[in-house]
């Protein structure tokens, strides 16, 4: 073996040398292979605007660590990456980046706006890819897509078109939730619903034709008034069953609107009576609907008052509230405002307050469309880790609308619907017809929209393999078999790509979908801008490497569980690497240039046999956790057992035969071979986790290897199970451990040798402690060890210490140096006398009694105590010696 191991353990230096090695030799690209079981894998595309998180490194991290472990197990393992143009937050972007050069949107059109956009995507689109790579993700970059590329946007067109053809797509007037500052709708999934203090103000509507009388109304958004054309009241609610069918009286615009009975009504909630704003509630809406009221619509897209609100025009919804209420009060119709904490939408991008608004949308009808992917959880089709995902599962699907999928952005894919700009005539097509099907006219408009980012993305596990053409790698590589992502997109996204499988492909578009936690700071606290709390992944691999952040993410990771981020634990994870590297340094620096066989069975010692047996167990119980996807117990077991059993025991074990190799060369074999091959079985187990240091080591410990990564994944064998070996090294081990406890007890230093007697009336223990003696008696620093069944011989003095089936003794003598011990004891008795004289001396004085608090006293009486009790064990010490 001429390679050799760095000194010390850099990340620095072997973690992009390793990647570029990797990635030049193809080790990532999957093919179509039908001589091999697929095992596939689809990234979340990440937005080209995005910046590495932590949230996406440990869901990269996830998947790395599943697909390694997949690749060694000899799969034809895809995982197929990709990036997501985000439409509304590149949007954002791009137009930040032109005001600060002075540039507005509008002036560019929108053919010039979208070069800029495909500018941006150019510089930036393949940032996160890099960093991506910087964690090790082993992705198939060959295959990258992108949501907009062109296959990816031949299949959007190809579902829109044939939803609309099936009547699931349609285009129609709905309550929309419009985002003010985006200037776009947004679907229900994108608003973040948040707890606001606010209040109820309770407003008197007068009724037409009996001066006096009014109809008290509680609303929390007092400006949309204007857009009232009903107040509703419950049909079983006697108080107001004499005013069903009046008209009453809306202040400022004196237009008459009736009061209608509607269940929808609580009779409970507010006064029982509820204002009817169909044009900005979405419940307000329906109830329209089905007493056909007139549609009102008051604000604005950028949320100021429209021409309905009268003199308030122009004002932002927020001032328009304030002075309407000033206003109302001055009237005399304020009736009082109750403080009142609600549920608010607001927009997960950009924190506005969304206002709920009718729109002229395209929307596609889900009723039908979602009961498939309903049904497959439910039959265990699709299974969702952990299992209780499926509660938020089904509370979407059981309550799910129909989704806006148009939103008034310039990037993005362009709805293909076209208009004759003669007599009005839409036409659905992939490209724009010559001419208009109903009239002739030849000019033609394609609709201003743009699709909901989502649209795309849902597609992604088939179209990514080349939908809606029918290509090998589609019939081959999908369904997918796992999908691995935040519990926080369940409905934006993984809802959508499972009715989409159904609706295109006929099947599901995967068979397992795991969800993982949020990774919060070291106070629990989610990581954000405005907090100031967030930890860049890339800092984090600067300082300690990749792998030391890969394991510091998968430690105690359980599906679905939040996790917290310390650096300590990424030290720790560190630390475990150095570990690793310098335990496999001195087992190859030992076995030099040595040619090594296979040893003979009965050249193997209890020891070799027991880590054989360890790591044979090991692997057993990995595949298992791994085939559960517990990543986070799998990585536990792989690393207690490198760093106690094999660091701490087997490589201390083995010392004394690799050292004196030239008195039993065979022994030395037997040591340095089961060493060699008990680390390879671990480098490879602990690889999904960590891959570049165990590549380094791997390739190093074996240079005829070219890569760890295409090595087979260790399974069990029952002939290496010896369970007899590993109750006899379990049992040594209980002794060792227990004599140095005691020794640490005595503060007794580990260059002090003594003799060991073990006492034991059992044969078959005496017989094992007999026959690994050379093994064990080193490792407790002992002289001599003795074994015998009975207590002849040993003196009265000497220490015991109590294991099963034994009692250890060790003399005194040889723990402790007779002449030093009594010096000690002889001064420690001379302090004792002083303090006692001083504290008896303090108690005698009858100044210091009838003045010092009772406290004072008391803790003086106490020190007396604690004294005399430390005297007579000096005493007893000292007597014992002579």
């Amino acid at each position: 073996m001429s390679k050799e191991l760095a000194k010390t353990y850099d990340p620095k230096g072997i973690e992009d040398r390793l990647y570029k090695k990797w990635e030049d030799n193809g080790y990532f690209h999957a093919t179509a292979d039908r001589s091999k079981k697929p095992f596939t894998i689809v990234m979340p595309p990440p937005n080209i605007t995005g910046q590495l998180h932590m949230g996406h490194a440990l869901d990269n991290t996830m998947q790395d660590i599943l697909i390694r472990y997949k690749r060694m197990q000899g799969y034809n393992a895809l995982w197929q990456p990709g990036t997501d143009h985000a439409a509304i937050a590149t949007e954002v972007k791009v137009i930040e980046s032109l005001k600060k050069q002075g540039i507005d949107k509008e002036d560019l059109g929108r053919d010039g706006f979208l070069e800029k956009c495909w500018e941006w995507r150019k510089e930036y689109g393949g940032r996160i890819i890099k960093q991506l790579k910087k964690l090790g993700s082993s992705a198939d970059w060959e295959r990258e897509r992108f949501t907009m590329d062109e296959g990816c946007s031949d299949a959007v067109l190809e579902v829109f078109i044939k939803l609309y053809e099936q009547g699931y797509i349609y285009k129609g007037s709905r309550i929309v939730n419009w985002c003010p500052v985006c200037q776009t709708s947004i679907s229900d999934a994108e608003v973040e619903h948040e707890e606001q203090d606010g209040f109820f103000w309770h407003i008197n509507y007068p009724v037409v034709g009996e001066e006096g009388r009014f109809v008290e109304i509680a609303t929390t958004r007092p400006e949309t008034m204007f857009g009232d054309t009903a107040v509703a009241v419950n049909p079983e609610d006697e108080r107001y069953k004499d005013i069903i069918g009046k008209t009453l009286m809306l202040p400022f615009v004196n237009r008459e609107i009736p009061v209608i009975a509607d269940a929808y009504v609580d009779k409970e909630f507010g006064t029982g009576c509820v204002k009817i704003t169909p044009a900005h509630d979405p419940n307000d809406f329906e109830v329209g609907k089905r007493h056909n009221l007139e549609e009102i619509v008051v604000i604005n897209d950028d949320a100021t008052m429209n021409k309905n609100a009268g003199k308030f025009a122009g004002m932002d919804r927020y001032e328009c509230r304030k002075a309407l209420v000033k206003e109302l009060e001055e009237m005399g119709l304020l009736v009082k405002v109750v403080p009142h904490s609600h549920n608010v939408g607001t927009h997960d991008r950009c924190g506005t307050t969304v206002e709920p608004m009718i729109k002229q949308q395209w929307f596609v009808k889900m009723d039908e469309l979602i009961k498939p992917a309903v049904e497959a959880v439910k039959t265990g089709k699709i299974n969702l880790l952990p299992k209780r995902m499926e509660k938020t599962y089904f509370n979407w699907t059981d309550n799910i609308r129909d989704w806006c999928i148009s939103r008034q952005l310039w990037w993005g894919h362009r709805i293909p619907a076209y208009y004759c700009e003669d007599c009005g005539e839409m036409v659905v097509a992939k490209k724009a017809p010559e001419k208009c099907p109903k009239c002739g006219c030849v000019h033609m408009k394609q609709d201003e929209d743009t699709l909901d980012t989502w649209f795309s993305s849902a597609l992604w596990p088939f179209s990514t393999l080349g939908w809606p053409e029918k290509t090998e790698d589609l019939d081959y590589f999908y369904p997918n078999d796992v999908l691995v992502t935040g519990y926080d997109i369940i409905f934006f996204w993984v809802i959508r790509m499972i009715f989409s499988g159904f609706a295109q492909m006929g099947e599901e578009p995967f068979h397992t979908v795991l969800f993982h936690g949020l990774v919060r700071d070291s106070q629990g606290r989610k990581m954000s801008k405005s907090l100031g709390n967030g930890i860049d992944p890339l800092e984090v691999i600067d300082k300690y490497g990749a792998d030391a952040l890969r394991l510091t993410l998968i430690t105690g990771n359980a599906p679905g569980n939040d996790m917290r981020f310390y650096w300590e634990r990424v030290e720790a994870s560190r630390n475990f690497a150095n570990k690793v590297w310098n335990a496999s340094r001195f087992i190859m620096m030992n076995i030099g240039d040595t040619e090594l066989t296979v040893p003979a069975a009965e050249d193997l010692l209890a020891e070799d046999k027991w880590i054989l047996s360890k790591v044979n167990t090991l692997a057993k119980e990995m595949t298992e956790n791994m085939d559960k996807f517990e990543m986070g117990i799998a990585v536990q077991k792989v690393y207690d057992f490198i760093w106690d059993e094999f660091c701490d025991w087997y490589i201390e074990m083995t010392k004394r035969r690799t050292y004196n190799r030239e008195k039993d060369p065979k022994s030395a074999n037997a040591a340095l071979y089961t060493l060699k091959e008990v680390l390879t079985q671990a480098l490879k187990m602990l690889h999904p986790f960590m891959p570049f240091i165990t590549e380094e080591i791997f390739c190093t410990l074996h240079p005829e290897e070219d890569t760890i990564m295409l090595a087979d994944w260790p399974v069990y064998e029952e002939a290496r199970n010896f369970a007899k070996e590993e109750s006899m090294v379990e049992r040594c081990k209980e002794l060792v451990k227990s004599v140095r406890n005691r020794r640490s007890e005595m503060d007794v230093p580990p260059s002090r040798k003594a003799a060991v007697h073990i006492v034991s009336e059992n044969e078959e223990v005496r017989d094992i402690f007999e026959a690994e003696k050379d093994m064990y008696a080193g490792l407790m620093g002992a002289s001599e060890v003795r074994i015998q069944s009975d207590k002849t011989g040993i003196a009265e003095d000497a220490v015991s210490i109590v294991i099963p089936d034994a009692v250890v003794y060790i003399p005194l003598e040889d723990l402790v140096d007779m002449a030093k011990e009594k010096e000690r004891l002889e001064k420690e008795q001379a302090r004792l006398e002083k303090e006692l004289a001083r504290s008896k001396g303090m108690l005698s004085n009858e100044r210091f009694l009838s003045k010092a608090p009772e406290a004072k006293v008391q803790e003086e009486k106490d020190k007396l105590a604690k004294y005399e009790q430390m005297m007579e064990q000096v005493k007893a010490q000292l007597a014992s010696m002579k």
